[in-house]
């Protein structure tokens, strides 16, 4: 379980710049030639966990738990099988809003403009790795928790837009049409066609 010890606000917030620089420095906790893991150390917060690879499948959840390098929770493992049998050669598992916590209901109740922005930056080096970005929408119907996530999505969407990104879910949607979580999914599920922009205008 990962409950927050406080707001975001209250954190001395590693930028994603330097998170980056520190994923890509040689440490004996994993190997990084493997794994992509930034900030590179259990914090209250993370920006990003997957696996390198030049055509990655980006998950988008809406916040982070307990899952590290070499430590994937249930969520993370079919997140990676998905993306394995969808023909991507690794996974990167992004999310909504980037506070650690086990439980939707304990994140903050307001968003900190800074820890999103540093999202948003760790988003777009995300979408530069590949030609042509795939971003599995996967957050369920956890993204009613907040009212500032889907004004966040927005935002992603945004970035999106600038790495022509193709938007896909996986499984049924909600009888809201919020896509599947990873969960739950059968091992041979199929990835199709999101429309992330008709999504948001109901919203």
């Amino acid at each position: 379980m990962h409950i927050p010890k406080g707001t975001t606000a209250e954190l001395e917030l590693v930028t994603f710049e330097e998170a980056l620089a520190a994923a890509n420095t040689p440490t004996e906790a994993y190997d990084i030639e493997k794994w992509l893991y930034a900030p590179n150390f259990y914090s209250e917060y993370r920006y990003i966990l997957g696996t390198r690879g030049k055509n990655p499948l980006i998950c988008i959840g809406i916040n982070p738990s307990t899952a590290a390098p070499d430590s994937l929770d249930n969520t993370l493992k079919s997140v990676e099988r998905i993306a394995l049998g969808n023909g991507f050669d690794s996974f990167i598992m992004f999310n909504v809003y980037a506070q650690r916590a086990t439980n939707p209901d304990a994140m903050e109740k307001t968003c900190n403009p800074r820890l999103h922005a540093e999202n948003l930056a760790a988003f777009r080096y995300v979408l530069s790795i590949s030609q042509k970005p795939a971003v599995w929408a996967a957050w369920g119907a956890i993204i009613e928790k907040r009212d500032y996530l889907a004004d966040c999505l927005r935002d992603m969407v945004e970035a999106g837009q600038e790495y022509g990104a193709n938007w896909y879910c996986a499984g049924a949607v909600t009888k809201k049409g919020h896509p599947h979580h990873p969960l739950y999914l059968r091992k041979d599920e199929k990835i199709k066609p999101f429309d992330v922009a008709a999504y948001l205008a109901a919203r």
